[in-house]
């Protein structure tokens, strides 16, 4: 399962009573995971907990960071996918398949996938880039390419019914390598 989160954190802090004794610090958050051939996923980045009304065996939490700037009016960008541990869950780790990670490894590599495109729509945004206008422009290629990401993952959760659909997903592992292999140039260097 995929989650495409795009929500604001308010945090507040509370004044408290003494307490007879003190409480344990809460756990720092782990840093997002970031894309990478070389570094699968593994079952120990899957920190988060599923909420009473989940009822999906899994479920990752993956984003397109997307960054733009003009310096001395040339225009630069950066574009990211990660993984974030917090929110990513296994429902129960100690009964995983090899089946079920690689279908959760394949929605963090369909995000590289859109990773690249936008990296590779941006590239051609760059060589027509008016820096007194970057905001718009930005926002419409980055539009573009969230709205096509989205539907790519819930389209890949339909196609192999969230993993069970071993030919679908046989089908959905091979054309999202090949996807990477075709876009190499837009890898993250």
């Amino acid at each position: 399962m995929f989650s495409f989160l795009t929500s604001f954190l308010v945090v507040a802090s509370w004044l408290q009573a003494p307490a007879a004794k003190p409480t344990p610090a809460a756990k720092p958050a782990a840093a997002p995971i970031e894309w990478s051939a070389a570094r699968p996923l593994t079952v120990a980045d899957f920190l988060g907990r599923p909420g009473p009304s989940d009822r999906l065996a899994a479920l990752t939490t993956s984003d397109l960071k997307a960054d733009a700037a003009c310096r001395d009016f040339v225009f630069s960008s950066t574009v990211h996918a990660t993984f974030n541990p917090n929110t990513s869950w296994i429902r129960n780790p100690a009964a995983i398949t090899p089946a079920l990670l690689r279908h959760e490894q394949v929605h963090f590599d369909i995000t590289e996938v859109y990773a690249r495109i936008m990296r590779q729509k941006l590239l051609v945004f760059a060589a027509k880039a008016n820096c007194e206008k970057l905001q718009p422009g930005f926002n419409n290629v980055t539009k573009l390419v969230y709205d096509q990401w989205d539907r790519e993952q819930n389209r890949y959760d339909a196609e192999t019914n969230h993993g069970l659909n071993t030919a679908k997903q046989d089908y959905w592992e091979k054309q999202t390598h090949i996807k990477l292999a075709q876009l190499e140039t837009f890898a993250s260097k």
